[in-house]
């Protein structure tokens, strides 16, 4: 778990920029339905960790919710201050959690849970900073990743190249289908523990989806992308474009220009009570 933790911080830094440009735009389908499970409006004294570029912040900010936030990059944590003007967050890497007891009405987190090294570990500290009958909603993907999540790897595979053997896999692919990760919220004390898959389209440039997916060493599959020579990254590319063809959008679709693609993008939302 150590070993993940500390890949992850190296994973992230300096990462914030190209995270903001891609996969955070597509992580925003979530940020209503999380703040709607946390029961956040105005007055909510709420908790977000991983806090990115701060989008969840922001919407709870726009709800009159009293809002504080963690991320474990400190470019992340940046981004968040540039994002949402006078939020106050912290630095801290799960399962730190630097309140005191039932500090919050609310906690949430948006595709965090499944970035730590110890989930349970990082549950429980969520419940202690919760006030009882506080309101707990985390996202994550179903894993493994399919389609939008996936097109990277997927192209990587059709081309023939092998997936690095020193990238560990995340401690939460365990608990990425909605029985597990129901069962991981609840033995962490939690009550009324509901788990709902939800599912989008995320229409997105191709060539956007690559640059911030691949190219910008952007998560586990722009790190792999990364170590290969130009020959085999055009080699992949060339079954990226092959997949991403099969999402396209026709013109003038749901308001869409041209040479769009509609992505599927798959995820748990949890929901719980302390």
């Amino acid at each position: 778990m150590a070993d993940f933790d500390l890949y992850e911080r190296e994973l992230w830094a300096g990462r914030a920029p190209a995270y903001e440009r891609g996969f955070a735009r597509m992580t925003r389908y979530m940020v209503g339905p999380l703040l709607d499970a946390a029961g956040v409006a105005a007055g909510t004294r709420v908790l977000e960790v991983g806090t990115g570029p701060g989008f969840v912040a922001a919407e709870a900010v726009r709800r009159g919710a009293e809002v504080s936030a963690l991320d474990a990059d400190p470019g992340m944590a940046e981004a968040a201050r540039r994002n949402v003007p006078g939020l106050d967050v912290r630095v801290a890497v799960l399962p730190e959690v630097p309140f005191p007891d039932g500090t919050f009405d609310a906690v949430v987190g948006n595709f965090v849970i499944n970035h730590v090294g110890a989930p349970d570990a990082a549950l429980t500290e969520l419940r202690r900073v919760l006030r009882p009958e506080g309101r707990l909603a985390l996202s994550c993907w179903v894993m493994p990743g399919v389609g939008a999540l996936a097109v990277v790897r997927d192209a990587m595979d059709a081309a023939g190249v092998p997936w690095p053997d020193d990238i560990p896999p995340s401690p939460f692919m365990e608990y990425g289908e909605a029985m597990a990760f129901r069962r991981l919220v609840a033995e962490a004390g939690f009550a009324d523990v509901a788990v709902e898959e939800v599912t989008w389209e995320h229409v997105v440039d191709p060539e956007e989806w690559w640059e911030t997916g691949a190219l910008s060493r952007v998560g586990s599959n722009g790190v792999a992308v990364s170590r290969q020579d130009a020959a085999t990254v055009a080699r992949i590319k060339a079954e990226y474009d092959r997949l991403v063809a099969g999402y396209a959008v026709p013109d003038g679709a749901d308001g869409a220009s041209g040479g769009q693609v509609a992505l599927p993008a798959h995820a748990l939302l949890a929901s719980a009570r302390h």
